[in-house]
C-alpha cells in the first residue's frame, strides 16, 4: 500500500501532500529592491536572499521535492556595479565554504551550471571542492546557475554536436532533441515541472530556455528576500491546480 506523502514528510502542509513537482526552478529576483526599500545597501539584500535560499533548500528536502535549480548570476549581471559584482563573488565563495559540511550531512548533491572558467580562481576552487565532496549524495539535487545564459548554453551544445559531426562521430541526420539535450549543462536532469519568479517581473531572463518548454510558470510580486515557506506553499498549490497536457488533449 502506498504511503501518503504527508506521512513520509511530516513537515509538509497537508494541502500540498499530493502531486508535488519533482523539479522546481527559481529566478530569484528583487534582492536589490528589498534593500533599497529599507534604506540599506544592495548587498544587504543579497545577504538576506542567501538565507532564503538555504531555507527553501531545506524545505525541498523536508517536503520531498527532489531537485531545486536556482538562477544565481547571469552573464548579463557582469554589467552591474563592480562593487556589487565583487561582493557577490565573495559571497558565493564564502557560502560554499561555510555551508559545505551541512550540505554533505544533509545529503545535498551540488551542481553548477554556467561558464565557470570566467569566475575568480578562488571561487572556482571552492566550487570544485564542493562538487567533488557532494557528488555521490542523493537526498536532494541542488543546481546553481552562475555566469549562466540560456542562449549561450544552447549555442555551446550546438558547437559540441557540430564538432561530433565534423569528426565523424555523428551523422547530421541523426541529430534530434535527445542529442542536443545530452550536450546541455542539465543533460541528465528532468525538465523543471515548476518555475517560480519573484518580484513581479514576468519574463524568463535567458534562464533554461531549452528546458522550460513545458514547465508551469508561477509569478509572484513577493521579492526574493521576503520569500518564505508560506510563499513556496502557495506556488506549489497553484502548480497542483494546473492541467499539464504537454500539447495533448
Amino acid at each position: 500500500m502506498k504511503r501518503s506523502t504527508s506521512i513520509l514528510f511530516p513537515n509538509l502542509p497537508s494541502k500540498i501532500s499530493n502531486s508535488l513537482p519533482r523539479h522546481v526552478a527559481i529566478i530569484m529576483d528583487g534582492n536589490g529592491r528589498w534593500a533599497t526599500q529599507r534604506g540599506l545597501p544592495r548587498i544587504a539584500g543579497h545577504y538576506q536572499g542567501a538565507e532564503v535560499v538555504k531555507d527553501i533548500l531545506r524545505c525541498c528536502k523536508e517536503w520531498g521535492i527532489k531537485i531545486l535549480t536556482v538562477y544565481a548570476f547571469s552573464t548579463e549581471n557582469w554589467g552591474r556595479p563592480t562593487v556589487e559584482v565583487n561582493f557577490l563573488m565573495r559571497l558565493f565563495e564564502r557560502l560554499l565554504r561555510e555551508q559545505l559540511e551541512e550540505m554533505q550531512q544533509e545529503g545535498v548533491c551540488l551542481r553548477l551550471l554556467g561558464e565557470l572558467d570566467a569566475l575568480p580562481l578562488a571561487l572556482q576552487r571552492e566550487m570544485q571542492r564542493a562538487i567533488n565532496l557532494t557528488c555521490q549524495n542523493q537526498e536532494v539535487y541542488f543546481n546553481v546557475a552562475i555566469n549562466y545564459s540560456g542562449r549561450q548554453e544552447i549555442a555551446r551544445a550546438c558547437r559540441h554536436v557540430a564538432c561530433q559531426v565534423q569528426q565523424g562521430e555523428l551523422k547530421a541526420d541523426a541529430i534530434d532533441e535527445t542529442i542536443i539535450q545530452q550536450s546541455l549543462y542539465t543533460l541528465d536532469l528532468p525538465a523543471p515541472d515548476l518555475l517560480i519568479r519573484t518580484s513581479g517581473e514576468m519574463r524568463l531572463s535567458n534562464f533554461l530556455l531549452w528546458q522550460l518548454a513545458y514547465t508551469e510558470i508561477y509569478f509572484t510580486p513577493t521579492l526574493w528576500a521576503d520569500f518564505n515557506r508560506e510563499e513556496f506553499r502557495k506556488a506549489i498549490e497553484d502548480y497542483q491546480m494546473r492541467d499539464r497536457r504537454f500539447g495533448k488533449l
